[in-house]
């Protein structure tokens, strides 16, 4: 082996024993309800609807009864700071890939007990399902009916999903991931939650569309944070 050829794979086991000592090091905070947007790459902008999560925060801590931290972060797969946070939100309007490094650490946040919400903000939907393929290549996406806890509770969407924005006329859909019987990811599309959770004078929403986006949300956090027990009233 090469001097060169030594040192690259050190620096590769490096690599992935401070993840581990990280995620050992960090592991309690996936229990105290700290949330991030997930910076991704392919071409597509992470970094939209910057006032969403923020917004979404204080509404489920005033309304929905929630302990979140307020600082809401941006990390990528490969960051040390990824199992620091116990709710991830992607979103954007193209493509979205990740490398082997970045599908290994997310799949081994999701195994973990991590969570992560994907809120497609028109135009990742081609490319979404094929990226999380190399997460989590044996899992197998299912289509959540109107039932589902998710729209039951705190706040009640006996048709599921609203509608926020109409992109191309059809049904909003929400779709999910498991491992075992835990949800690890929810991917909602069709919808654009993220759009509604947006400062008023971004969409000019009506506040009643706004309002259901930002319940929507709360419901989606109270699903992860109380443990994906049922919704009692």
């Amino acid at each position: 082996m090469t001097r060169s050829a030594f040192f690259s794979f050190f620096y590769e086991v490096f690599k992935k024993a401070l993840l581990v000592l990280v995620f050992v090091n960090t592991a309690p905070l996936l229990g105290q309800s700290s949330v991030a947007v997930l910076e991704y790459g392919g071409g597509g902008d992470w970094y939209a609807n910057p006032t969403s999560l923020p917004n979404l925060v204080k509404f489920a801590t005033k309304e929905g009864g929630l302990d979140i931290h307020s600082a809401v972060g941006s990390v990528s797969a490969q960051s040390i700071s990824l199992f620091s946070y116990s709710f991830l939100h992607m979103t954007g309007h193209g493509s979205v890939s990740f490398s082997a490094d970045e599908a290994a650490a997310l799949r081994t946040y999701l195994q973990r007990g991590g969570f992560l919400h994907i809120d497609d903000n028109y135009g990742m939907d081609p490319f979404v399902k094929k990226a999380m393929e190399s997460v989590l290549p044996r899992a197998k996406w299912i289509l959540l009916p109107k039932q589902h806890d998710l729209f039951r509770g705190p706040f009640s969407f006996p048709s599921g999903l609203p509608k926020i924005h109409e992109h191309d006329g059809k049904s909003p859909e929400a779709w999910g991931l498991f491992i075992g019987k835990r949800m690890v990811v929810l991917y909602t599309k069709e919808c654009d939650l993220g759009d509604g959770w947006e400062d008023p004078e971004v969409h000019q929403d009506p506040h009643e569309v706004r309002l259901r986006a930002l319940q929507m949300g709360t419901n989606i956090l109270h699903f992860v944070f109380r443990g994906q027990i049922p919704w009692t009233n």
